[in-house]
């Protein structure tokens, strides 16, 4: 497995470490909507959906095979809590997009889906060019079943609700829609800097 370590191309903010309304931690705090689902890897697979129902599933092995990423980000979770210098390793979705020829010219936005049912909308270009993956590795050691593991979606520059825990899929989509929290009343981008918690 070669590893790409790169310095993560996600927005970048001169002056204030933290986001407005956010407070520092050392601890990696856990929150999620129910139960924790225990996804082994020999059963876990991973695909890409585009708008018309056509898709590129990867199994682990498979997945572990694609190009790997290193890189080191800060994370921003909507209950106010801020963790700096978080190190990952992963696939980045434009390595996922190359490797499934996924063709995304009319693409606006994909969701997000993970086994457990949870859902998350992000624009395509918030997924692009260096700013998200998906994750297998937090800290050098593989991602805890309380943190997303096996794999999660990593998208360091918004609240962390948009980095979906147990992902399995990433569906293409020509116009944006509500998941989870979204039809729940949390805002539908989630730009820390901007305070974007809810609608």
């Amino acid at each position: 497995m070669g590893v790409i370590n790169s310095r993560f191309r996600g927005k970048r903010r001169d002056g204030p470490t933290l986001p407005p309304g956010q407070y520092l931690t050392a601890d990696f705090p856990v929150l999620a909507t129910g139960a924790t689902p225990r996804v082994v890897t020999d059963r876990w697979s991973f695909s890409i959906t585009t708008p018309d129902g056509q898709g590129h599933r990867w199994t682990w092995p498979e997945f572990m095979a694609l190009p790997q990423q290193k890189i080191v980000v800060d994370i921003h979770c909507v209950t106010r809590w801020s963790k700096l210098g978080t190190a990952w390793t992963g696939v980045s979705i434009d390595t996922l997009l190359d490797a499934a020829g996924a063709d995304v010219g009319s693409v606006s936005h994909v969701m997000a889906h993970a086994y457990g049912g949870y859902t998350t909308n992000v624009p395509l270009a918030d997924l692009v060019d260096g700013k998200a993956m998906i994750a297998h590795t937090f800290d050098g050691k593989p991602l805890h079943p309380e943190h997303g593991g096996p794999a999660r979606l990593l998208v360091p520059h918004l609240y962390f609700w948009k980095s979906a825990k147990w992902v399995n899929e990433l569906h293409l989509l020509t116009q944006d829609e509500p998941g989870f929290w979204e039809a729940n009343g949390y805002h539908m981008y989630g730009d820390p800097w901007q305070e974007q918690r809810y609608a």
